[in-house]
């Protein structure tokens, strides 16, 4: 049995090390190129969104690598991405790829009945290992990663955090450890904590980014649009994490009560995907004194568009300028990068303005 999945950030680290723990040969997908892009969009319905093209462009390019089984996530509610699986497998087949499809539910219980009958005994041992160590590993890749986001507007050297970054995930990639990871984690963590340098813009920005999983975690999709804000002097701050959400998606933690609570007063029933999250974020990271939110969703999202069109009441309720991304296919990176310049002019006037007292009440921006 060979074992692939979709690519979704640097998740493929952790979720690698769970199969190859359990002995499972691992055929991870290349990462996510032009050709991945291009296939997806061949054989994809027109009006699917993008994740849906771009996870069909990873399970094409891994079964041609050999694989022979595909793991992929479930789901329920308004969004699409529960129809995902069935829709792929059903492409796939078509296609004559011969393979074997395990999707993951919400839920953990039906999971583990689901595990032993796909991948057959295991003993619990194994399993305890194989999680302890992929879960490690996920902690410490979301760990780092929260300050590389921080980091980035204070580097001494262009590029110096995401060298610093490449070079920890390679080491917690090839280590099989769990207390080599936590060694590793520790070290990075202090040369990232020492890094205290001035801002480069002369003044702290910071931004919250929320919206759809797959366009946050995913820096292709996003046209790697966190490195763009460090690149201009902005600390980025999002609350949407792989470890956070697998545990909310297991139902192992319920952190939604939080975030209810903050949307119910723009947004106070389940739209699908992360619509409320998206609501409830931009109102929190607007009262912790944020200077802005950008929003990350693919064009055709429906919990999104909803979300989108509620924002601007958000925006001036909470005196936040917020800037809006809708992605697919033709999206290109120099309007991306010409609408963040704009906007993180935007914000340091913005906070220029309140040194001298002279108030703000909110903006929206709106990109595509």
């Amino acid at each position: 049995m060979q074992i692939t999945f979709p690519h979704m950030g640097d998740m493929v680290v952790a979720v690698k090390a769970l199969f190859q723990e359990l002995g499972f040969t691992v055929v991870p997908p290349p990462p996510i190129s032009r050709k991945t892009l291009n296939l997806g969009v061949k054989y994809s319905p027109e009006f699917a969104c993008l994740p849906f093209k771009i996870n069909l462009g990873n399970f094409m390019e891994a079964l041609d690598r050999g694989a022979d089984m595909i793991i992929m996530g479930g789901g329920c509610g308004p969004c699409r991405f529960g129809y995902y699986a069935e829709v792929q497998e059903e492409i796939l087949r078509e296609m004559g790829y011969d393979f074997s499809m395990y999707v993951i539910e919400p839920g953990i219980f039906s999971n583990l009945r689901k595990i032993r009958e796909s991948f057959g005994p295991v003993s619990a041992r194994k399993v305890l290992s194989a999680v302890r160590l992929a879960w490690n590993k996920a902690l410490a890749i979301d760990e780092i990663y929260r300050l590389v986001l921080l980091k980035r507007a204070r580097e001494a050297k262009e590029g110096q955090v995401n060298k610093l970054y490449a070079d920890f995930l390679r080491k917690i990639d090839e280590t099989m450890s769990v207390d080599r990871v936590k060694r590793i984690k520790r070290e990075y963590r202090e040369i990232l904590e020492d890094m205290t340098g001035a801002y480069k813009r002369g003044i702290p920005l910071k931004v919250g980014l929320v919206g759809e999983i797959y366009l946050v975690l995913e820096p292709f999709v996003n046209l790697e649009i966190e490195k763009k804000l460090g690149e201009l002097g902005v600390e980025v701050e999002r609350d949407l994490y792989m470890t956070n959400w697998l545990l909310n998606f297991l139902h192992l933690r319920n952190d939604g009560k939080l975030i209810k609570r903050a949307a119910s007063k723009y947004l106070d029933s389940f739209v699908g995907g992360h619509g409320i999250d998206t609501i409830g974020n931009t109102v929190r990271y607007a009262r912790k004194g944020f200077d802005g939110v950008i929003q990350l969703g693919p064009f055709t999202c429906m919990p999104e568009i909803i979300a989108s069109s509620i924002l601007p009441a958000v925006s001036k309720g909470e005196g936040i300028p917020v800037l809006t991304f809708f992605f697919d296919e033709h999206s290109a990176d120099a309007g991306i990068r010409t609408r963040l310049e704009a906007f993180v002019d935007l914000l340091e006037r913005k906070k220029v303005q309140a040194r001298k007292g002279t108030g703000y009440k909110g903006e929206i921006v709106y990109g595509q």
